[in-house]
């Protein structure tokens, strides 16, 4: 089908590139739950650091590829983006927040409730959250606060682009080189390292990518180099076994440029083969579900394979974690054609009639 006027190309790339990094963070939390912490001289190691990162990068390239020529600071505008992301963030945010409760056995905190359902946790109390890996969701409502001004920034003001750059920049440094100390274990100083603060760099890299580089004008040869190259830094880079080592001091810069290098690499606007376009696509579609849920779907596998040990049968160690990911592969298909679809479909009817109002 032709594209309309105006109409962005789909990038299809970043899709294939998102999915597969949901699948990886999957694996890396599946592994680590069913035989210990996988240490940081790993692949897996690094991509449970830095696939939360990649989504980050993807989510700034994506968003303003988008948006870059139609969002705008009036209220019509800025009401359509917003009622868009709150539809597509909440309520799987809200669904999973409410499981992860239940299975906990404990009754919340009213105040910590409030946070996490408003999404302002990510504002003021981020470390504070229900769900696995919610913790990145209160950093993404945070940057899409100020990333309309990012928005404006690039197209009307230089000068404040500089000023973000460079604040972003020294926050980075500040993390990297200071406040996060290599001598001690990041769950000690996870607070520290959720920070938003911490994490906007990505996020802002994302959206220099997405306004500076035109994917189109990107020749396949260069977009593969960058990509085998920011993937060949992840895996191959050398460092100890100890997690913090990963975002600390030089090996904070040089991992967070693969990232860059591996979202370049993906930024391309034509499908992948036949062959391989559907599984990624299709992979690329469910990841939200799959980042959120897969943390569902193991408590609910142990607790299974728990009884069944009661009952006296026995089972290979792999078997869980396997029968985990088929498990959350396919709830999170029924979830992205059932349940976000749906709200996604809302937002769309719902954006222009009240922006319009």
């Amino acid at each position: 089908m032709p594209l309309q006027s105006g109409e962005k190309q789909r990038l299809h790339g970043l899709d294939y590139l998102r999915g597969l990094t949901a699948v990886g963070i999957m694996i890396y939390h599946y592994s680590s739950w069913t035989y210990g912490e996988q240490a940081a001289s790993s692949f897996l190691g690094r991509i449970g650091i830095y696939g939360v990162a990649i989504f980050y990068v993807l989510s700034g390239q994506a968003l303003t590829y988008m948006y870059a020529s139609k969002l705008a600071l009036e209220p019509g505008s800025l009401t359509r983006f917003y009622i868009k992301r709150f539809f597509r963030i909440f309520p799987l945010l809200w669904l999973v927040t409410f499981l992860s409760i239940i299975l906990s056995k404990r009754i919340p905190d009213v105040l910590d409730l409030f946070l996490n359902l408003t999404g302002l946790f990510g504002l003021v109390k981020w470390n504070t959250y229900y769900a696995t890996g919610a913790w990145s969701i209160g950093n993404e409502l945070t940057f899409y606060l100020v990333f309309p001004l990012l928005i404006y920034s690039f197209n009307k003001s230089r000068t404040g682009l500089f000023i973000i750059a460079l604040s972003t920049a020294l926050l980075f440094i500040y993390f990297a080189f200071y406040k996060i100390t290599p001598v001690a274990s990041l769950s000690s100083q996870w607070h520290l390292y959720t920070n938003p603060l911490n994490q906007f760099t990505f996020f802002l890299g994302g959206c220099l990518i997405g306004r500076f580089i035109n994917p189109a004008s990107l020749k396949a040869a260069t977009s593969l180099s960058m990509g085998v190259l920011g993937l060949a830094v992840l895996l191959f880079i050398p460092i100890g076994p100890s997690t913090t080592e990963l975002v600390t001091g030089l090996n904070r810069l040089i991992f967070t440029g693969s990232c860059f290098l591996i979202c370049c690499g993906f930024f391309r606007t034509a499908q992948a083969v036949n062959l391989l376009d559907k599984p990624l696509a299709l992979l690329g579609q469910i990841s939200y579900s799959l980042y959120l849920l897969h943390p569902i779907v193991y408590a609910f596998a142990k607790a299974f394979f728990s009884l069944l040990a009661k009952l006296g049968f026995t089972y290979p160690v792999l078997i869980a974690p396997l029968l985990a990911s088929v498990a959350s592969v396919a709830i999170s298909y029924l979830s992205y054609h059932y349940f976000e679809v749906f709200f996604m479909s809302l937002a769309r009817r719902r954006a222009d009639v009240i922006a319009n109002r």
